[in-house]
């Protein structure tokens, strides 16, 4: 089969013949039609991400068909012509976190598809049966493939923030880093939750009209480093209420926590480890909540696949190539010339 590996960090993908993958017991292999390349997969090809072995098979959002099952893999879970995508994570599914729903902090965390085995930036993909995930009736995952496989990350993962920090009709929304690809979602999950107001955040004033089509009431230029003020500003001094922030460094997680009003809560999922200044006496006065978020459970995803087919919102693919030019579209990413997500589409 034909693949993209990834040769070491900050290498550029090199195209190649690789052999099919045969299924063993438990596991199944699945025919790709398309894979999203999101900012998990393009941290991974730039070098931010270090894998465990090169070369490597990289990417995870996937649509697929299986082809072939392994010795007990049970029909009634999967089977030869399934419409499948991938569940990101490798999770035990029987300690205490994945018991109670919370299987993102899995005590036997096996660690991610298309890192710690290949993933789907080929013409084939093998993983263990339980990892495939079928789409619900109502996703045409065949006319619509990269649409359907960037569910799985671009809108689970805004679904369960908007769990996790409670986003209901009463709140502003800001979101931080919205004109990026999960940015725009998190504006669509926003809008969907029926927030009162959703602020977009971004220094690209490029994206602001996507961001308006996504669900944002208002945008703010944070190029002039006054955030705080104007989202003061935006809401009559109440400051907002949720603030979610997908760059998460000192230079947005200080001015969105500046920026909080009484009982607000931040989220963030993403960041580089860098210190963050934090008025203690303000998040008690106020009674302020600081959390983080990563990627969703399954049920979550689940739940995001079922929404997705009842019609209640949509992914938004707007930068596409075929597997023989994945090394180019990073390339538009890196320049983050790419508005909504991007994906490869085997031919």
């Amino acid at each position: 089969m034909k693949a993209v590996l990834l040769t070491g960090p900050g290498q550029p993908f090199q195209v190649a013949n690789v052999p099919d993958p045969t299924p063993g017991p438990g596991e199944a292999v699945a025919r790709v039609l398309a894979c999203g390349s999101g900012l998990t997969i393009h941290h991974a090809r730039a070098g931010r991400l270090k894998l465990n072995q090169y070369p490597r098979i990289i990417g995870h959002e996937i649509t697929a068909e299986i082809v072939a099952v392994g010795a007990g893999v049970n029909a009634a879970d999967i089977k030869v012509g399934d419409g499948v995508t991938a569940y990101f994570y490798f999770t035990c599914g029987h300690c205490h976190w994945c018991r109670i729903n919370r299987e993102t902090l899995c005590d036997n965390f096996g660690g991610y598809v298309g890192r710690e085995c290949d993933g789907g930036y080929a013409e084939y993909i093998k993983l263990p049966a339980r990892s495939f995930m079928k789409f619900p009736d109502g996703i045409d995952w065949r006319k619509n493939p990269a649409e359907a496989g960037v569910i799985t990350d671009a809108l689970a993962t805004p679904l369960k923030v908007v769990r996790r920090a409670r986003v209901t009709p009463h709140d502003t929304v800001a979101v931080f880093g919205a004109g990026g690809g999960l940015g725009v979602h998190m504006l669509k999950v926003a809008r969907w939750a029926r927030a009162k107001k959703v602020i977009a955040v971004d220094t690209a004033a490029a994206k602001f009209e996507t961001a308006v089509k996504c669900g944002a009431d208002i945008t703010i230029d944070a190029s002039a480093g006054r955030v705080a003020e104007q989202l003061l500003e935006a809401t009559n001094g109440q400051g907002i209420d949720v603030a979610i922030d997908f760059v998460s460094n000192a230079s947005t997680l200080e001015p969105a926590l500046a920026a909080l009003g009484k009982g607000g809560r931040l989220v963030t999922l993403g960041g580089n480890g860098q210190p963050v200044k934090v008025d203690a006496a303000r998040l008690l006065r106020n009674e302020i909540e600081f959390m983080g978020s990563r990627y969703a459970t399954r049920q979550e995803v689940m739940d995001t696949l079922e929404l997705v087919a009842r019609g209640e919102f949509s992914a938004l693919v707007t930068d596409t190539a075929p597997l023989a030019e994945a090394e180019a579209l990073h390339q538009r990413l890196d320049k983050e010339l790419t508005i909504g997500r991007a994906a490869l589409v085997m031919g």
